[in-house]
């Protein structure tokens, strides 16, 4: 499909499934719904001309879903997209998101498509560099990622990937760098870095309150889920603040500010705040010495001793993401969803004069299942 329009998709299979669902009240996002959530993503990327999907490979039950609808779909009144796997070997672990992101950005994809939690963004904006994510949500704090109907993300980045809206839609997003010893840039997060007690990475998931010391926000909302609502109850962040936050924690019986916070879906808890302060872009802010853990956007990542040296400073110059809302805003001010504009746009993209355009067949291929 040399020429054609593509956007790729990550789904993981393994968002919505941590220990939060053992520990709090947390339900389970399962993979038959996923899929049915690719798919409905599939025909709004079909309703504004994309021609070709890129999707990683995953677990089964993924497929399962994704490939009973589209054998059975019934419905559509535009062409799907063609459905192509990544070619890889799977290892079941973070290194298969980068991989696949890496050969979708080698293939040329316009937008990636992001089905996971915060963890599972950061993955994968750690390989977009100036690819546009559509992140939509399937895991469990989802600060990140927004909870949307998957039809109209895929109308919302397909006319991003086709090049009927403007770079305006794009955000540009905040990131906090972690620097270790020599290695100011040695990992980063999205949403917020939490300086644990607890000394081994083990389940991952950070929901205890009283193991954070330290906690580094990028960006903050009241109504969020987990640690960045500490920062969202006492200062909220809006994303596109060039400003981050900067707090240190303590038991609730010392502090002089305890707030409710909601860490997990059904779990809140009191979580005291000993001092805040601003954290401006550029400036790093050491980490206290002594031995744990460092969380990025809710899991564990790094495990540290007292020897190691840590530091945290905030960027503005993170990922792209597409702003759904802005899109569709435009779509519906600029008729860019009218039957007349599609079949115009659909015709340019296959190389017709605009006095030739034609709705393409209705041949649907799936390769790779």
């Amino acid at each position: 499909m040399t020429g054609s329009v593509t956007v790729g998709v990550v789904a993981n299979p393994a968002s919505g499934r941590d220990i939060r669902r053992l520990v709090a009240g947390a339900s389970v996002f399962d993979n038959a719904e996923k899929g049915n959530m690719v798919y409905r993503f599939m025909v709004g990327l079909g309703a504004v001309g994309v021609e070709r999907v890129l999707m990683m490979p995953a677990a089964s039950g993924l497929y399962d879903g994704l490939e009973r609808t589209l054998h059975g779909r019934a419905f559509e009144t535009h062409p799907l997209p063609e459905l192509e796997l990544v070619e890889m070997r799977l290892r079941h672990d973070a290194r298969d998101t980068v991989e696949a992101v890496e050969k979708m950005r080698e293939q040329g994809v316009k937008a990636i498509a992001v089905f996971g939690g915060d963890g599972t963004n950061r993955v994968v904006a750690s390989r977009c560099t100036d690819t546009p994510i559509c992140a939509l949500s399937t895991g469990t704090n989802n600060t990140f990622p927004e909870m949307r109907e998957a039809t109209v993300a895929g109308l919302a980045t397909g006319l991003v990937a086709t090049g009927q809206v403007d770079n305006g839609v794009l955000r540009q997003e905040k990131i906090l760098h972690v620097g270790l010893n020599s290695d100011p840039h040695h990992d980063y997060a999205l949403v917020d870095v939490a300086v644990s007690s607890e000394r081994f990475v083990a389940a991952r998931a950070l929901w205890k309150s009283n193991s954070v010391l330290q906690l580094f926000v990028a960006s903050a909302a009241p109504d969020a889920v987990g640690f960045s609502a500490v920062a969202g109850l006492l200062d909220p962040i809006p994303r596109h603040a060039h400003h981050g936050l900067y707090l240190r924690l303590t038991e609730p019986g010392d502090a002089g500010l305890v707030l409710n916070v909601p860490l997990a879906p059904g779990l809140v808890v009191p979580v005291g705040v000993a001092e805040s302060r601003r954290m401006e872009p550029g400036s790093a802010v050491p980490v206290t010495p002594g031995s744990g853990s460092i969380a990025l956007d809710g899991e564990r990542e790094i495990e540290r001793g007292p020897e190691d040296r840590v530091e945290v400073s905030l960027a503005t110059e993170g990922p792209l993401t597409i702003d759904i809302g802005e899109v569709m805003r435009l779509a519906a001010r600029h008729g860019l969803l009218s039957d007349q504009t599609l079949s115009k746009k659909a015709a340019e993209l296959r190389g017709f004069a605009p006095t030739e355009a034609k709705r393409p067949s209705n041949r649907q291929s799936v390769t790779g299942l």
